[in-house]
């Protein structure tokens, strides 16, 4: 079962979920392990490369989950959600897939933007080049600055998103009793479509 159907999630969209998540909460991890850590080390530095090549592996996932899930639509929700569930319910997906873009985006410009100049190297094998930085946001410091807050700022609000979506999900799954979190663990709800 590949794709999803109208009760379910397909292979495909499962492993897109849980291959992100463990990437997501490694690179929220790392990202904040490194922040503590002394700029000049080269042990630093390496933190620093690796957080970026696995950061360019999420921003390709995510635009190849998001070309998945527009050619594969998601399965409705749960009959008897309140209307305001489901809004939030949008939103909250909206908000996750938004910050799974704009995260490695904001970093990558941030680079781009360092007057260190300091290259990308994607595990220590591919040169990624840096993207023009907008001359509004003012001198390379002054830009960095801003995409440096945008990216720390971007990660707490992704932080609180994952722990609400983690929550509905258990809310779903202990309280509702409905299958909400076993349509994205096994391809069994979607093959009662098909």
């Amino acid at each position: 079962m590949l794709r999803n159907t109208r009760t379910g999630y397909g292979s495909v969209a499962i492993l897109f979920h849980w291959v992100m998540a463990a990437l997501i909460v490694g690179m929220i991890a790392l990202g904040l392990y490194m922040h503590q850590q002394p700029l000049e080390e080269p042990a630093t530095f390496q933190l620093y490369q690796l957080h970026k090549s696995i950061g360019f592996v999420v921003l390709s996932l995510g635009v190849l989950r998001l070309v998945w899930r527009l050619a594969n639509p998601a399965p409705g929700l749960p009959e008897g959600m309140h209307p305001l569930e489901k809004i939030g319910a949008h939103l909250g997906h909206v908000g996750l897939y938004a910050l799974i873009l704009l995260l490695p985006v904001s970093g990558w410009l941030m680079v781009s933007a360092s007057p260190w100049g300091i290259p990308t190297v994607l595990f220590n094998v591919l040169p990624v080049p840096h993207l023009p930085v907008p001359a509004a946001l003012g001198t390379q410091e002054q830009a960095e600055t801003f995409f440096k807050l945008l990216h720390e700022y971007g990660a707490y609000l992704l932080i609180a998103l994952i722990g609400v979506h983690v929550a509905a999900a258990f809310k779903h799954h202990l309280i509702a009793r409905d299958d909400t979190l076993k349509r994205m663990v096994s391809t069994r709800p979607a093959k009662a479509d098909s």
